[in-house]
């Protein structure tokens, strides 16, 4: 049984005091953003990109699934450091072609996505969810609160939407966990398949799975712009 005796009682309650502190809503999303600035710098400084579009210690591993599961973990931690998931998907269909390369892609898109998730709710949520007075972002919150599953697909789906923003978008929210693997598992098929065989034929740039690929990439692109404008518009209009 602890003995708070007088002298003991100040140092208990400074310790209290500093736990509170230490696990207040505040306090989490400093660190998270210290986290998300440490590997943004380390992006940065490292490249990583560089390093798995050589195969890096994939490349020296003799069982091909083993390195494809390798390029998957990095292929994660990686969209957590906010390398642009196009290049990621172009190396892994490089290295590994169409099938393989978009089980690596996936399978590193899905954990890339679940580690900032629960980054951000963990973190982030607490304090957060109090900066929720506006129209527009109380009306996102709840379209991911209440249908989580279906608004994560068509985020997942549309190319204009950042990775990482609809990551802490979703953590704030009271979106569960597996509808939000769920959605970004198949949202993000499409659009991952198509700069993944674009990776694995480019090689053959005037072959005709490249130049589809390439076609699906630029028509989605350019359909999500005129998309982002209209609603700009319609913004400024009201």
């Amino acid at each position: 049984m602890l003995d708070l005796t007088p002298a003991t009682r100040p140092a208990a309650g400074l310790a209290v005091r500093c736990t509170r502190v230490l696990l207040s809503p505040w306090s989490r999303l400093s660190l998270l953003v210290a986290v998300l600035l440490a590997a943004a710098t380390a992006m940065l400084l490292l490249e990583p990109q560089r390093l798995l579009a050589s195969g890096g210690p994939a490349a020296q591993l003799s069982d091909g699934w083993a390195a494809v599961a390798l390029f998957g973990l990095a292929y994660g931690v990686c969209t957590v450091a906010f390398v642009p998931r196009p290049l990621l998907n172009l190396a892994a269909g490089a290295l590994f072609g169409s099938q393989a390369g978009l089980v690596a892609a996936l399978a590193g898109t899905v954990l890339g996505a679940g580690i900032s998730f629960g980054l951000g709710r963990v973190l982030g949520q607490d304090a957060l969810r109090t900066l929720l007075r506006g129209r527009w972002m109380r009306a996102a919150d709840g379209q991911l609160s209440r249908h989580g599953f279906r608004s994560m697909l068509a985020l997942r789906l549309f190319p204009g939407v950042p990775f990482a923003a609809a990551n802490y978008c979703a953590a704030v929210s009271r979106m569960g966990y597996p509808p939000f693997l769920a959605a970004t598992g198949l949202g993000s098929i499409p659009n991952t398949a198509a700069y993944v065989v674009a990776g694995s034929e480019a090689s053959s740039p005037t072959s005709p799975a490249f130049l589809a690929a390439m076609g699906f990439i630029v028509l989605t692109g350019a359909g999500a712009a005129v998309i982002a404008w209209r609603r700009r518009h319609r913004l400024g209009a009201e």
